[in-house]
């Protein structure tokens, strides 16, 4: 703290004395570099202590893509596949089902399903879908879609959101995914993802999943052409909406893979975020979300070495097995499919900290 600069040392003092962030004071976070950054993260490191203490958790869970056929074309994305394109895919009801029992019998606790939104899905397709699993891994959470994917199916079925919403829960949707929020300004949506609904639809949904009983994740997807004041706006949605609903179960900070996307192919995007930026998007999240117990470093996105990172800097959760993983993978990350529990221990235990199994809603399991 002592070389740090008055204004820096005092805005991370007041956070730590109960002081609530402003949006203005999280740029100023996001945009520090040097040492300095240790001393962010080790403010926030010292937040979590107080917060949930020396646990790291994870989930033990399996990804089903069920298609990677898109009405979109989201320049973030190396998943989406139009039909008749040679690796296009949809796994039909027995697929799935096939998947779902394998799920049950490697003693997963939660199925995830974000896929892409086929041209002949609507609300009863999801509705579908969730039946499936839940009749072939009965008891197993069903943590699937994203505010995206009700308002397609809502339009799609000719219907509100609020009746897709009810009918996922009804098939057996536990809780739904943060996901399809990027950035939470619509001049950057524009850019990343024009045809994905906007920023008042997607908070819109969110909040009416959690007055419905719908928990939620909450995501951030940083590092291509966003600026830290998109950064620190999206933070203050996700805070104004847990205000009122308490609704969210974990922020998960989402780092841009490139490698394989037509953003950055064409230009339009950096290469991804630099370390510094991990480390501080994690250490601000915590700093700044008050009301959130949980912030997730995923493996999935950074590499096992920069997520046990960011268990200093504010992290207490690794996220989850996984067995399956496609979006990541074809965006051009690499050793995404799974991360064995015994690979967790030896991350938390090198740190002091001790690895626990979780629910999705965050019940511990061990």
């Amino acid at each position: 703290m002592r070389c740090m600069t008055p204004p820096l040392s005092e805005v991370l003092d007041d956070v730590l004395a109960g002081h609530r962030l402003t949006e203005e004071e999280a740029v100023r976070l996001l945009s520090t570099r040097g040492r300095d950054v240790l001393a962010i993260a080790a403010a926030a490191d010292e937040l979590r202590e107080r917060r949930v203490g020396d646990i790291v958790t994870y989930v033990r869970n399996q990804n089903i893509n069920v298609t990677n056929i898109c009405v979109n074309a989201c320049g973030f994305c190396g998943f989406s596949r139009k039909p008749g394109d040679a690796d296009a895919f949809f796994y039909g009801e027995a697929a799935v089902r096939e998947k779902a029992r394998a799920a049950r019998e490697r003693g997963v606790t939660e199925v995830c399903t974000v896929s892409g939104l086929h041209p002949e899905f609507d609300a009863r397709s999801y509705a579908d879908i969730y039946s499936w699993i839940r009749d072939e891994a009965p008891g197993v959470h069903i943590h699937a879609s994203n505010p995206m994917e009700v308002a397609y199916a809502a339009e799609k079925s000719g219907i509100s959101t609020r009746e897709v919403l009810g009918m996922m829960r009804d098939a057996g949707l536990a809780t739904l995914c943060g996901t399809a929020a990027e950035i939470l300004v619509d001049s950057v949506r524009a850019v990343i993802c024009p045809d994905k609904i906007d920023t008042a639809t997607w908070a819109r949904i969110i909040r009416e999943a959690h007055g419905l009983g719908i928990r939620s994740t909450a995501t951030i997807m940083y590092g291509h052409s966003e600026n830290e004041a998109d950064r620190a706006r999206h933070l203050g949605v996700l805070r104004e909406i847990q205000d009122e609903t308490h609704g969210f179960t974990e922020f998960v900070p989402l780092s841009f893979i490139h490698r394989n996307t037509p953003l950055y192919r064409a230009g339009q995007a950096r290469p991804g975020a630099a370390g510094r930026e991990d480390l501080l998007m994690l250490a601000v999240a915590r700093l700044f979300l008050d009301n959130f117990d949980h912030i997730q470093a995923s493996w999935v996105k950074v590499g096992t070495k920069m997520a046990q990172m960011g268990l200093l800097s504010g992290a207490d959760d690794l996220g989850g097995t996984l067995f399956e993983e496609s979006i990541s993978r074809e965006a051009g990350a690499r050793d995404t499919d799974y991360l064995d529990p015994a690979e967790m221990q030896r991350m938390a235990g090198d740190l002091g900290r001790v690895l626990r199994q979780r629910t999705t809603t965050y019940t511990r399991l061990g």
